[in-house]
C-alpha cells in the first residue's frame, strides 16, 4: 500500500463517519478515552440538525442520556447526508486517480527536451 492509498482510505473512512456518525473517524473512535479532550456526546446533536453525534464508546457501552436510539441516529444522519456522502465515496478516489495520473507525467519533459536539443546537458 502507497501513501496516496492510504491517504485516500483515511478521507473516505472520515467522510462516511462524519456523514454517518456526526463525528469525524478519529473523535468517533477516541471520544470518551484519554486520547480525546471530548467527552462523550452524549446522543447531542452537534448543532447541525443533520448530525446526530454518535460515538464508539456510546455505542459499545450503551450510554445514552437522550435523544434518539443508534438506529435511528444512523437513518436520520443518512437521509439528510446522503448526497455528500455519495459525492465524498465516489469523489475522493475519482480526484485522486486522475491527480495520481496527471503528475506522474513529467511536467517539465518538453523543457527538459529543448534544453537538451540546444546541447546541454541539465535537466529542470
Amino acid at each position: 500500500m502507497n501513501l496516496t492509498n492510504l491517504g485516500v482510505s483515511l478521507l473516505v473512512a472520515n467522510a462516511v463517519s462524519r456523514n454517518v456518525v456526526g463525528l469525524g473517524a478519529w473523535d468517533f473512535l477516541t471520544a470518551g478515552t484519554s486520547m480525546n479532550m471530548r467527552g462523550t456526546s452524549g446522543w447531542e446533536t452537534s448543532g447541525d440538525p443533520h448530525h446526530n453525534m454518535i460515538t464508539l464508546q456510546e455505542m459499545l457501552q450503551g450510554k445514552q442520556t437522550s435523544g434518539p436510539s443508534i438506529g435511528e441516529a444512523v437513518s436520520e444522519n443518512l437521509k439528510e447526508n446522503w448526497v455528500p456522502l455519495t459525492m465524498a465515496v465516489v469523489g475522493i478516489p475519482a480526484i485522486a486517480k486522475v491527480a495520481t495520473k496527471m503528475l506522474r507525467k513529467p511536467v517539465l519533459n518538453n523543457l527538459n527536451k529543448v534544453i537538451k536539443s540546444t546541447g546541454l546537458d541539465v535537466k529542470v
